[in-house]
């Protein structure tokens, strides 16, 4: 797949469209279909051979036009060699680590990752004789002490789950190339537009694209997008595992792509709107926002990002359950459910859960993520709830 080579948001509304016949559809139909017909042996024998090169045409779980179009588009966006489409950002995951690690081997976890990567590292890892160990994400270098001859993976977050501490990606990706590991990195936060981390040395990037790719809180999809070192054992790992998306989640996936940029930039505006005006709240000690000088490794985001997304916490005065759960019940305008990047406003208590670098600071926290509603509209909803918090 060739690397990115006009700006981003001509990619999206240009790339994965077909071809350029009389009176096509400006979006791919939906295609649901599992069997693909040959009209001789020769065909069907040269596409069965080719069955695991990206875009070929042999039976539905390998792939199909618009699942190809999708794949192609991701891949540029990120500078990558392919981009393999999953059913969801967690399989995404789970199928970057078990295509780049085996029994005997160890994986490096940054301790500040999504609580379902933990998980899977926790539980599922070691019944295939992987072990794990977590580090301190804010190591950046120092990861190269850590390095095993058995280390295979170093997966990390940029920012980090729920307190948004930005590593410094190339030192990392740099230390597990030299141990002979892979390295991962989760991006979902922001999006390629804001980051391209294959083009700071990461092998492979994850995404959950239920998140700002698909943009309308109705699609379950994950990608996984990869380097020409890593592209070959992960697209076979998928296949193997018999790993694809559905059809309609393939279909609003593109329709999100073509608006992705603009989302990206609102989000960015409305966030930091919604953030420095929390910042001045007497209930809030600390705001935990990538683009605030007094972010962990906010000197890595200005290096290596573009911009920021929708997405940040807050660290309250109190601690007080009740009266935390008394406030986000109160609010209007924002939803509380377990996603974020679509068009509505969320909010929701965050629980840090470290192992390798426990977390300290007092205070409960609050994960906000920034819709398309105004921001006076939420502002004024945030002002009529934060009494309740003391």
């Amino acid at each position: 797949m060739p690397k990115q080579t006009e700006p981003p948001r001509d990619t999206l509304v240009r790339r994965g469209r077909g071809p350029d016949e009389p009176g096509r559809l400006v979006n791919l139909p939906t295609e649901q279909g599992a069997t693909m017909l040959f009209n001789t042996m020769a065909e069907f024998e040269a596409a069965r051979a080719e069955r695991h090169k990206p875009g070929t045409q042999y039976y539905g779980r390998f792939s199909t036009p618009s699942r190809h179009a999708v794949e192609t588009v991701m891949a540029e966006l990120e500078g990558g060699a392919d981009c393999l489409a999953t059913s969801s950002g967690v399989s995404a995951i789970a199928l970057a680590l078990m295509a780049s690690t085996a029994a005997g081997r160890e994986v490096l976890i940054a301790d500040n990752v999504y609580h379902n990567t933990r998980g899977f590292a926790d539980h599922v890892l070691p019944q295939f004789g992987v072990s794990v160990r977590y580090f301190d994400p804010s190591i950046g270098e120092g990861v190269a002490a850590l390095m095993r001859p058995e280390t295979s993976v170093v997966m990390f977050e940029a920012p980090g789950s729920g307190t948004f501490e930005v590593p410094d990606i190339p030192a990392i990706a740099a230390a597990a190339r030299a141990g002979g590991a892979l390295s991962i990195l989760d991006g979902t936060w922001a999006t390629p537009i804001f980051c391209q981390p294959l083009t700071l040395g990461v092998d492979m990037v994850v995404h959950s694209g239920s998140k700002y790719i698909g943009g309308h809180s109705d699609t379950m999809i994950g990608f996984v997008v990869c380097s020409e070192t890593s592209a070959a054992a992960a697209r076979k790992m998928a296949l193997t595992f018999g790993e694809r998306p559905g059809s309609l989640d393939v279909t609003l996936s593109l329709r999100g792509l073509r608006t992705l940029d603009m989302r990206m930039r609102h989000a960015e505006t409305a966030g930091m709107e919604i953030a420095n005006w929390l910042a001045l709240q007497p209930q809030v000690r600390r705001v935990l926002h990538p683009a605030f000088p007094d972010c962990p490794g906010h000197v890595f985001w200005k290096r290596d990002f573009s911009g920021a997304a929708g997405l940040f916490s807050v660290i309250l005065r109190t601690e007080d359950t009740a009266k935390i759960h008394a406030f986000v019940d109160a609010l209007a305008l924002f939803g509380i459910g377990a996603s974020w990047g679509g068009f509505e406003s969320l909010v929701l208590p965050v629980v840090p859960h470290r192992t390798a670098t426990p977390w300290t600071e007092p205070g409960g926290i609050l994960r906000f993520g920034i819709g398309n509603e105004t921001s006076e509209s939420l502002i004024e909803d945030l002002a009529q709830a934060l009494p309740l918090l003391g």
